[in-house]
């Protein structure tokens, strides 16, 4: 398990998708496609893809997982889907806007 800090960008070992960690408590695997992620600035390490976590990633979206201690911003899309200690990632609902009556 690594320890990362908001503002770190991730890119992932099996696919195109490269993320920002927008929140991050605690220490935790975050994954692509079922293999771990690399800073940006280190040499990708090639894995294999496991076919669940082949999802998909959407660009400008942030995805989050249960309990709202992980926060990612997919900056460039990919075909793998996100995980965080095995755990897929949800897309965060956007905040409904206060009615204006």
């Amino acid at each position: 398990m690594s320890t990362f800090k908001p503002g770190q960008r991730l890119k992932s070992c099996i696919c195109a998708t490269e993320v920002m960690i927008i929140k991050y408590v605690g220490a935790a695997e975050i994954s692509c496609g079922g293999v771990s992620m690399a800073s940006v600035n280190e040499a990708v390490k090639q894995g294999k893809a496991g076919p669940e976590f082949m999802r998909g990633t959407e660009m400008g979206k942030r995805y989050i997982n249960d309990e709202g201690s992980i926060e990612l911003l997919c900056v460039k899309a990919g075909a793998g889907s996100l995980a965080v200690d095995g755990v897929a990632l949800a897309v965060k609902k956007a905040k409904p806007l206060p009615s204006s009556d």
